[in-house]
């Protein structure tokens, strides 16, 4: 005896493969798979028109929200504050030592450029660089300060790269919040 997939019902199967107990929930069984099929081409037509702006926003939330969950409950990089994730749009951001703009290369590093900051020092006091630079020094060494400045290289980022930028930090971020 099996199981009908629709209705939950028993029934002895005439067919070995056959999952519905009558051609009603056979055609309701089809329905629903077709539903879920167009579904995920529906999706996947939508991933594919994402522009590469598009997939830089979304790999960069992906880097932002790794970093507020590894450096919630530590000090601001540049004045110290405690970091809590309190408040409209959280209590604190994802700050870059050297910018977006100054740096697109760098942009993703969350090791070396990117560090828990409070909304004070990064949108009011622009990044506060000279006590981000001093907290950095404290935090990862001279020698990762000097180079993250002197790293000037071009980058050109791609499709592949982004899509691949963004899954290393969604699993990076879910392992920390698993691990805390």
């Amino acid at each position: 005896m099996k199981k009908c997939r629709h209705c939950k019902a028993s029934f002895q199967p005439s067919k070995p493969l056959q999952v519905a107990c009558s051609p009603l929930c056979a055609i309701e069984i089809a329905k629903v798979k077709r539903i879920k099929d167009e579904r995920k081409d529906a999706r996947e037509r939508r991933e594919k028109i994402k522009t590469v702006s598009d997939l830089k926003k979304e790999a960069e939330t992906a880097v932002h929200a790794y970093v507020r969950s590894r450096d919630e409950g530590k000090p601001c990089i540049s004045c110290g504050t405690p970091l809590t994730a309190e408040g409209v749009g959280g209590g604190f951001d994802a700050g870059h030592y050297r910018s977006r703009g100054a740096a697109d290369h760098l942009r993703y590093d969350a090791d070396r450029n990117i560090f828990g900051q409070c909304k004070q020092c990064n949108r009011y006091l622009s990044g506060n660089a000279v006590a981000m630079r001093k907290g950095m020094i404290d935090r990862v060494g001279i020698g990762v300060v000097d180079a993250v400045e002197n790293d000037n290289t071009a980058h050109k980022w791609t499709r592949d790269e982004l899509i691949g930028i963004k899954a290393e930090y969604v699993k990076k971020r879910k392992a920390l919040i698993a691990q805390k």
